[in-house]
């Protein structure tokens, strides 16, 4: 019988390496929801790597595989194998592919930074979001208009900004979004709301303003596929456009304190004429009781405090949860 030549067996493999990575880097599930007009250029970024990462995966450990079963070690068999010192062809490939796979993701990269925005975070007034601390509240922080301080207008220059398609074109909506520990306070400069969540409308061009009162926070929105950190005493900023109605967790993904695991709101995508419709709702609530509850700090609470959300879930009554943390 005829040996089938090497060279056709690797062509086969090859072929079959490659269709099983295609589909795999393209048919995941690893990364929630689209939810921005700037995720489908970063899951496209993520796929591509991924689909390498799974060729080189199949292509690695299906050697070793091959190897140890043409080479193991035959029953009888105890002769030296062969004296191998080097293959200098082979060592130039397996550089040259890697470099030229690193070069080319860099360059996809950057592109894709710069589709987003991340060359442009500069060119729009900053209005910070001014928090006033109100003594004696264990469980809130709270906003006093008559407390409250005015600080100079400054531009950020960090972060995600206009992409090119947007570039020197304002935003639709600007909030100002400050990191304290540890919750996110929203301010909106066009109606005077302050909110613990996050409210926009669907396709509105969106720049968040973020700064951070005490230490380096980080938002991130993992639907948005977008990530921001907010800095004590320098401006940062977040361009972006949400495509899908809809209620999205943000999430501080810099370790920030003893509580980092507990700040976490959400950003709700409402349709344009439910934005008007809570925008208007809370205008007036805020006119009528402007020292309202906006955050809750977590660093505040009591153990049993802080603890009963999760116990009530858990069907742990309130009592059984102060007998506990007592007894502890």
């Amino acid at each position: 019988m005829q040996q089938v030549p090497v060279s056709l067996w690797t062509l086969v493999a090859g072929i079959v390496v490659t269709a099983i990575s295609i589909w795999i880097g393209h048919n995941h599930t690893l990364m929630p929801v689209q939810a921005s007009l700037q995720a489908p250029l970063v899951d496209g970024f993520f796929n591509v790597m991924f689909t390498i990462a799974i060729a080189l995966f199949l292509v690695v450990e299906g050697t070793i595989i091959v190897f140890l079963v043409k080479f193991r070690r035959r029953r009888g068999d105890d002769t030296d194998g062969l004296p191998i010192e080097g293959n200098v062809p082979l060592e130039i490939f397996w550089t040259a592919i890697p470099t030229v796979i690193v070069l080319g993701l860099g360059i996809y990269s950057v592109d894709v930074f710069n589709r987003m925005g991340g060359f442009e975070p500069a060119g729009h007034p900053h209005s910070a979001a001014h928090v006033a601390h109100i003594p004696g509240s264990a469980l809130a922080a709270t906003l006093s208009d008559t407390e409250a301080t005015t600080a100079p207008a400054i531009a950020p220059t960090i972060g995600i900004g206009a992409s090119p398609q947007t570039l020197n074109k304002p935003a639709d909506l600007v909030v100002d979004v400050k990191g304290i520990q540890y919750a996110w306070l929203f301010s909106y400069p066009d109606s005077g709301i302050t909110s613990g969540e996050l409210h926009i409308p669907v396709g509105a061009d969106v720049q968040l303003n973020l700064s951070a009162q005490d230490v380096i926070h980080s938002f991130w929105v993992p639907n948005f596929r977008l990530k921001q950190d907010a800095l004590p005493g320098i401006p940062t900023e977040l361009r972006f456009v949400a495509t899908k109605p809809g209620t999205y967790p943000v999430v501080c993904a810099e370790l920030c304190g003893g509580y980092h695991g507990s700040m976490r709101t959400q950003v709700i995508v409402h349709t344009p004429e439910e934005y008007d419709s809570w925008r208007t709702e809370n205008q007036i609530a805020q006119q009528q009781n402007p020292n309202q509850v906006v955050a809750i700090n977590p660093a505040d609470l009591s153990t049993s405090e802080f603890l009963a959300p999760h116990t009530h879930d858990m069907g742990i009554s309130a009592a059984t949860l102060e007998s506990l943390v007592i007894s502890h």
